[in-house]
């Protein structure tokens, strides 16, 4: 009984492992955490007022670090919204307990447009600190060693891109400390990320097993769920739930 418990058991594990493996063995696009790794500070950026920057000169306490590209026809925009948002409804200081950079992943951004793009939205999420949300621009090896430091992977296609949507916190000493999915962010978390960050402590985030549920629709641009994942974790459990069901009905009987 025992031996058929357990087969049962592996074979489900086996099954799960085999449907999780599957967000993770698509190389091109996705987050793959890099939790507890230094980001390289000494890699260097323009920023929104052309002056040449490294890392190392703007973290000096828990930012959130957020990818996208300015010309974005699809996730980009709403990502920045949603931070903003959170920013807002957010009761910890931007600029001074904590700030936001925001680096394009597209080599063509120029620090001209990454000033157009803060100045849309610092006016209208930063609660009046403009300086703490900071909009970088980089060449395109810069731009491949920070996202491959944070797992950010992206694919173009054409002039646009495929790419995921997260926010990520760094502590103040360059430690990811955790990953933030989607485009809307709860002011908890938000609030717990920074303050995770500050005490250069990592944390994982349950969201991440979303991605078991979701799939990135290249041609709608845009996260969908992936109904054959779910339809087969559902599956598995019920099988699961079912055998060992019958086991325990069969033990009884001849206990009784």
């Amino acid at each position: 009984m025992k031996k058929a418990l357990v087969s049962v058991l592996i074979i489900f594990i086996a099954f799960t492992v085999q449907v999780y493996s599957q967000v993770d063995k698509s190389p091109e696009v996705g987050i793959f955490e890099h939790l507890g790794t230094t980001i390289p500070l000494d890699l260097k950026f323009v920023n929104d007022k052309f002056d040449t920057v490294t890392l190392k000169q703007l973290i000096d306490k828990p930012t959130i670090l957020s990818f996208v590209y300015f010309d974005c026809p699809g996730l980009c925009s709403p990502l920045l919204e949603g931070l903003g948002n959170v920013i807002k409804k957010t009761s910890m200081q931007m600029g001074k307990e904590y700030q936001v950079i925001t680096i394009s992943f597209n080599f063509r951004d120029t620090p001209q447009k990454a000033k157009e793009k803060k100045d849309r939205f610092v006016e209208r999420y930063s609660k009046g600190n403009g300086d703490g949300w900071i909009f970088l621009t980089t060449d395109s090896a810069t731009i491949f060693k920070i996202t491959d430091a944070t797992g950010f992977k992206t694919k173009a296609v054409g002039l646009d891109f495929i790419h995921p949507s997260a926010i990520i916190a760094i502590s103040p000493t360059g430690l990811i400390t955790r990953y933030l999915y989607g485009i809307t962010f709860m002011p908890n978390d938000f609030k717990m990320a920074i303050i995770e960050a500050n005490k250069e402590q990592p944390r994982p985030t349950i969201q991440r097993i979303l991605l078991l549920c979701y799939s990135y629709d290249p041609e709608n641009k845009r996260f969908a769920l992936d109904v054959t994942k779910i339809t087969g974790t559902i599956i598995a459990f019920m099988i699961l739930v079912i055998l060992v069901a019958l086991m325990l009905k069969k033990k009884n009987k001849i206990i009784s």
